[in-house]
């Protein structure tokens, strides 16, 4: 018999359950995360699983629901929250950048913050402007904060274990369009270790990076390009903090090219950083200019046609790549 279809979304759920039957210090909140299951689905078994005791649902307040994780991290849980969409990590901005991040390093280390905030990030589904947002690159900005942002089910499931077991606090985005999207369930105890970025491909004439979404779509753009004899490495990073540059600069060590493909604004996001890195650390393995794919420093278009127009698609990567190639 084939097994059921696995979704990202399947995967959040099953990732959290996981930890709550291993450990019982872990609990979740959010907005309508209890018997509704989430509005994304993302909590799908939780409550009628593990009840009222473990899965508290919250009133609308991300100030209340991050506030309240803080303080049970702090003494001696291990809560998961969830912020419906990451657009509103601005609401609760105060506690994620001032409080949460600095608890541990101000205290000397007796207090820790083990606490997971998830959060459905991301556009391509025409949302509007405050509901589409990719915001990796605020947490990155915040020292303290570790950053997650998985392509696939399988590593939501193991990123989450990694992610609810670890000491610091995490900031764990799920991006919408990918919710659907489905791939193999994963081993029990499937842990991927934080930090670790994954080849999705094997290439030799270029290396692109991509995070979450534009992983699924650089592997797009490179099957594409293989018909045209253009050889394309994927990496996907899954976090930006700890970030894997040893794994970027050794497929660098093969293909010399660098094209680098976020959903965050080109002012500001994650990929100037992975760019600033190699500069400075792999100047002498590239062989042609870098590139980057992203986001227009736009508020995000309601409708779909426009929306495409300032987010990164396949044919804007393949052209980047065939550029490059060229050079």
């Amino acid at each position: 018999m084939a097994d059921v279809k696995f979704t990202y979304r399947d995967a959040v759920a099953e990732g959290i359950a996981r930890e709550m039957r291993r450990d019982p210090s872990v609990v979740c909140l959010g907005e309508d995360i209890g018997a509704a299951e989430g509005v994304f689905k993302t909590t799908v078994g939780l409550f009628k699983e593990f009840g009222p005791g473990r899965v508290w649902d919250t009133p609308i307040s991300e100030q209340a629901i991050v506030g309240a994780a803080m303080g049970a991290a702090m003494t001696g849980m291990r809560p998961v929250a969830e912020i419906m969409f990451s657009d509103f990590l601005a609401c609760c901005w105060d506690y994620l950048a001032n409080e949460i991040p600095k608890a541990r390093y101000m205290t000397g280390g007796q207090v820790t913050v083990p606490l997971v905030v998830r959060t459905a990030n991301g556009g391509g589904l025409g949302f509007g402007a405050q509901h589409s947002q990719a915001v990796e690159n605020w947490a990155l900005a915040v020292p303290g904060l570790k950053i997650v942002a998985p392509s696939n089910p399988a590593d939501v499931v193991g990123l989450m274990a990694a992610a609810i077991r670890s000491d610091d606090p995490v900031v764990f985005f799920e991006h919408k369009a990918l919710l659907a999207g489905s791939g193999p369930r994963p081993p029990d105890d499937h842990v991927v270790e934080l930090g670790q970025a994954a080849v999705a491909r094997e290439g030799t004439d270029v290396t692109v990076v991509a995070l979450a979404s534009t992983v699924p779509l650089s592997l797009k753009a490179a099957e594409q390009l293989a018909g045209e004899g253009i050889s394309v490495e994927v990496i996907d990073l899954r976090c930006l903090i700890p970030l894997d540059m040893r794994t970027v600069l050794r497929s660098l060590e093969r293909t010399s090219r660098l094209v680098v493909v976020e959903e965050n604004p080109y002012q500001g996001g994650w990929g100037g950083t992975v760019v600033s890195v190699v500069a400075d650390e792999g100047f002498e393995l590239l062989d042609a200019p870098i590139k980057r794919v992203a986001g227009a420093n736009v508020p995000l278009p309601f409708a779909d046609s426009l929306e495409a127009e300032v987010i990164p698609t396949v044919d804007k990567v393949t052209e980047a790549i065939r550029r490059l190639t060229a050079y």
